[in-house]
């Protein structure tokens, strides 16, 4: 189910319920570009306000999830915390049966006297914004300023009067009666479906709760020609009853293979067999299940769009030069042909004179022996055509190895960089961020990465850990740094060293100081080495992963960080894990 009217009307309820009247706003953070966390406290109960005006996930909800935030608050939240830091929550409400929520607080200005802003969430899609007002309804702040170049309807700019978007021409299902339901229903057209029929008709109803009333009301294939106005009011009243009331059901809809595909207000039956509903006791508890994975990844994208676009870039550069190279490489294969056409004129030395342009020659190392067309330059004696050739055949074949050197070189450039790619994908804090930065300014790309400084004093981050059934310790490479930290500095050689084959991943050591771990160990191992791997993203498919002792693990002179050969290696097929899945399945 969208984040609709109805879904903002129900996570109000649970607001005002769990931080009643009077909440004092103690902390506020800005831990994405279009997401902003307040921190309420109602005696010794502290919750996290979340309000999110991205394009992919905008909501308004409580949350128990602890965020990363940035070491520099950006400016919107400097002048939230200006404006609002130790005021009271007084008021939370929806703006009408629209996706606009207004929050008023009571606090204090610079001068002492008590004053009331208020901070308006419109969680619209791509149109999402969030704004700080003043007393008499003056846009103090806002996360995406709107002028006159973006939006000829409606400008949203600090100085300006806030306005509402402009009305759509739909009712309020909130406020509809028996009388004027049954006359809409009435004048659409009988052969559209129900679920259409909502959807054009009533203010804050997302494609999902018409397909669930209409499937209620008459079916799966419920049109107005099929279906009762009595059975669709029915349905209609009675859900938008409950809504306005606030008896809901946090839902998590899951499906066939397990996958959550949405959440809603009640539970969702339009969908078939197969698909499951799953209650929880709150919004909280079910946005952070259904957010905080796609949230991680979009803030990590966010923070690290320039590591991306330099990656893109000097892939898409080295690809370039690859291709170059290698069709370098096939001209190459002339070098015999120039040898044989060498010796072919010097073979017939005495039949050639300087002038000539093409010459007919026999070549009788070819059985049986055939005549040869060769163009001469009728500049040059015999002999010095003969030693043209022989001159483009040296060149080929220094070429050859010279270009066979720089196309392995290439090759080796384009895998580190997609090994970097691969960790970024999964990076989950600023310090993973961090140190692939670090990473990537000493493998030479400073040239690159504007404005950065290395940092003067680096303290090296950790590797993700776990304990396998066994009560072995595993340590999880974050990046190719760390790779090689824990293969040559923190394991011992009688460890346990397992990687995912052929593909970029993490190092993982099983510390095991030469014991025999059981096969369930081995297992768990070999499956988190999968899990935290390019080879994860296939979804559900058998990872080979390659596991042997650490000692016979090698890092050639001059390598990029993370790359190693090794020797005397097993390999396992098992299903990708990350830490936490594992006691899941």
């Amino acid at each position: 189910m969208a984040y609709d009217a109805g879904m903002l009307r129900a996570a109000l309820h649970e607001i005002n319920r769990e931080t009643g009247e009077g909440a004092k706003l103690e902390k506020i953070y800005q831990p994405a570009r279009d997401e902003v966390t307040l921190t309420l406290r109602m005696g010794k109960a502290i919750r996290r306000l979340v309000v999110n005006a991205g394009t992919s996930s905008p909501r308004v909800c409580l949350s128990d999830l602890s965020r990363e935030n940035p070491t520099v608050a950006p400016m919107f939240c400097m002048l939230l915390r200006k404006h609002l830091a130790g005021a009271r929550l007084i008021r939370s409400e929806q703006i009408g049966f629209e996706r606009a929520a207004r929050f008023v607080f009571a606090g204090y200005d610079e001068m002492g006297y008590a004053t009331e802003k208020t901070l308006v969430a419109e969680v619209m899609g791509k149109y999402s914004n969030l704004m700080l007002l003043d007393g008499e309804g003056k846009i103090t702040a806002v996360l995406r300023p709107v002028d006159f170049t973006t939006s000829r309807l409606r400008q949203v700019l600090p100085g300006m009067k806030y306005e509402l978007p402009p009305p759509q021409d739909k009712a309020s299902p909130l406020d509809e009666t028996k009388e004027g339901f049954f006359a809409r229903y009435a004048e659409y057209p009988p052969e559209s479906a129900v679920d259409k029929f909502i959807v054009s008709t009533y203010l804050g109803t997302s494609r999902q709760v018409a397909q669930e009333i209409a499937y209620r009301a008459g079916g799966a294939d419920a049109t107005l020609s099929n279906t009762t106005a009595e059975a669709v009011w029915a349905v209609f009243s009675r859900w938008f009853a409950d809504l306005d009331a606030g008896r809901v059901t946090p839902t998590l809809v899951s499906s066939p293979d397990g996958a959550p595909v949405d959440f809603a207000y009640a539970p969702e039956t339009y969908r078939g067999a197969g698909y499951t509903n799953t209650a929880y006791p709150d919004f909280a508890g079910l946005f952070d299940a259904f957010f905080a994975e796609r949230d991680r990844v979009e803030r990590t994208r966010q923070r690290a769009q320039d590591l991306f676009r330099l990656l893109s870039a000097a892939r898409a550069r080295l690809t370039r030069k690859l291709d170059a190279q290698t069709e370098e490489l096939a001209d190459t294969a002339k070098g015999e042909e120039y040898r044989r056409t060498g010796d072919l004129i010097i073979a017939n030395l005495y039949r050639l004179r300087r002038g000539d342009r093409v010459v007919s020659l026999i070549d009788y190392t070819a059985d049986p022996p055939s005549e040869v067309t060769v163009e001469l330059d009728p500049r040059l004696s015999p002999a010095d055509n003969a030693e043209r050739f022989y001159k483009h055949y040296r060149k080929a074949k220094t070429a050859k190895a010279v270009l066979s050197e720089q196309i392995a070189r290439c090759r080796a450039e384009i895998e580190y960089l997609e090994s970097v790619e691969s960790f970024l994908d999964r990076a989950e804090t600023e310090q993973d961020l961090s140190d692939i930065r670090d990473e990537l300014y000493r493998a030479g790309y400073a040239s690159r990465m504007k404005n950065y400084a290395p940092p003067k004093t680096s303290k090296p981050s950790k590797p993700t850990e776990a304990v396998t059934p066994g009560g072995y310790r595993v340590l999880v490479g974050r990046n190719n740094l760390q790779n090689d930290r824990l293969t040559f500095r923190v394991a011992a050689r009688n460890d346990l060293w397992f990687h995912a084959k052929g593909v970029p991943g993490s190092h993982v050591i099983l510390l095991c100081d030469g014991a025999e771990p059981s096969a369930e160990d081995y297992t768990f191992a070999a499956s988190l080495a999968a899990g935290y791997s390019k080879a994860s993203a296939a979804g559900g498919a058998t990872v080979p992963v390659d596991y042997t002792r650490v000692s016979n693990v090698k890092k050639p002179a001059g390598a990029k960080p993370g790359f190693v050969i090794y020797k005397t290696n097993y390999t396992a097929f098992v299903q990708p894990e990350r830490i936490g899945e594992w006691q899941k399945g």
